[in-house]
């Protein structure tokens, strides 16, 4: 008999709440933007800031049952989609690329008030209801941490490509940081190659203040507690930690603001390393 699939279940609100709140932050910084700033690149290769919120307005239509404004084959190659998934996300770029930051902003405007809708008249057993999410099957709930994650994201791209820094704590950073721990481990032991035996502390300072073990045994994983001292620990702001492990930034220039305690080859090794999300 097969191993019964362990599903994540979360209760609806305030995680609900959560996701259009940070919804509702976004539509405020899109809201202040000039249509220069709308053209700005972003954090990730190859995106404006108005091909970030196109992927914002993609992703909530999908799940709203909405079709991508252009076929696949309209989707040129490019060297920054690596998946179907990245592939899917580019029909929403090209397909509004030619929208104007008034049109952007009211369709984002309409998807989002219509999820909010869809959201609201959900029961926590819908909630709890399987799904496919961008980690496997799950439940709903999950699908939605994830959206919550991205959205925050998200948000901060848009807000370091025009120099507008925001709270990067709160509720909507710990559900945004319940959804990244879990890939750890896959930056730890896979990219960062640490090896079995080995232990990891992330000691996090700024908006979000805590300390992350990962323990290599076996398949490496975060774990509440450490038997002993780390092999290395690595000291620095949870900005940067998230923007790391985002791929937002190269490590190489931003090494100089890590402490590494315990092995430091090691440490910079991962420090290095630690960029694993789509």
């Amino acid at each position: 008999m097969s191993e019964a699939r362990t599903r994540t279940l979360l209760a609806k609100e305030p995680l609900t709440t959560a996701l259009t709140a940070e919804w509702d932050v976004i539509d405020s910084v899109l809201a202040g933007l000039s249509p220069q700033q709308w053209a700005l690149p972003s954090p990730l290769p190859g995106w404006s800031v108005q091909d970030v919120v196109a992927h914002l307005i993609g992703t909530e239509s999908m799940l709203a049952g909405v079709e991508p404004p252009v076929p696949a084959d309209a989707v040129p190659d490019t060297a920054h989609v690596h998946n179907p998934i990245g592939a899917y996300n580019e029909r929403w770029i090209v397909g509004l690329r030619g929208h104007s930051p008034d049109e952007m902003l009211a369709a984002y405007r309409d998807i989002m008030t219509r999820r909010s809708r869809t959201l609201e008249a959900m029961s926590q057993a819908d909630f709890d209801a399987d799904a496919m999410t961008p980690v496997g099957p799950d439940s709903y709930g999950r699908f939605m941490r994830t959206r919550l994650f991205d959205c925050w994201f998200h948000e901060h791209d848009i807000r370091d490509a025009i120099g507008l820094p925001g709270d990067e704590g709160g509720v909507r950073a710990e559900y945004a940081f319940a959804e990244l721990l879990p890939g750890l481990g896959f930056a730890v032991g896979k990219k960062g190659r640490a090896p079995q035996g080995s232990s990891v502390t992330f000691a996090l300072s700024g908006p979000v203040t805590r300390e992350i073990h990962v323990a290599v045994e076996g398949r490496a994983a975060v774990v509440p507690t450490l038997p002993g001292p780390a092999t290395t620990t690595l000291a620095l702001d949870s900005r940067l930690f998230t923007r790391l492990c985002g791929g937002r930034v190269p490590a190489a220039e931003h090494l100089g603001e890590i402490t590494v305690t315990g092995d430091e080859d090691l440490g910079r090794q991962i420090a290095s390393n630690l960029a694993f999300t789509i």
